[in-house]
């Protein structure tokens, strides 16, 4: 298991690393800025079609949010997890912390044991492998709630 040539640490059962494979076409005239793309596109199985998003605003040209923001991916494992369709395994002790904790994204994210132990043991190996420490985003940034 590496990453950028560090080991990453055994992560939660319900976690697992991932290679990446890409291919990467090269120019001789190297990366011009000017000339890059102005959008970028996305899909994954399950979608409909592809999402195009202008990459300067993060919207779509209708001026929605893009499906991969924060808040479009929490609204959609809101929606999941109030179906009964997911679960955040959490450490909270009790339902009602849990789901008090789950109003917001960021106590959703805080409430998901697994996830915040397998990000500790990333933060961890990116650290010992001298690769330096992971930034944070203003925390103000993450605390929304859905539009479940």
């Amino acid at each position: 298991r590496l990453l950028l040539g560090c080991k990453i640490r055994p992560l939660p059962s319900s976690y697992r690393h991932n290679r990446l494979l890409l291919s990467c076409l090269s120019s001789s005239e190297g990366r011009q800025p000017g000339k890059s793309p102005s959008f970028s596109v996305n899909w994954s199985a399950g979608d409909g079609e592809l999402e195009v998003v202008d990459v300067s605003t993060g919207r779509k040209d209708s001026g929605t949010p893009s499906r991969l923001c924060k808040r479009s991916l929490f609204t959609r494992w809101e929606r999941l997890h109030h179906q009964g369709r997911v679960s955040p395994r959490s450490d909270a002790t009790t339902r009602k912390t849990m789901e008090e904790a789950m109003k917001t994204y960021c106590g959703a994210k805080m409430a998901a044991g697994a996830y915040q132990r397998a990000r500790q043991k990333f933060v961890i190996s990116l650290q010992e492998a001298g690769l330096g420490i992971w930034n944070r985003k203003p925390p103000e940034q993450e605390h929304f709630q859905s539009r479940v």
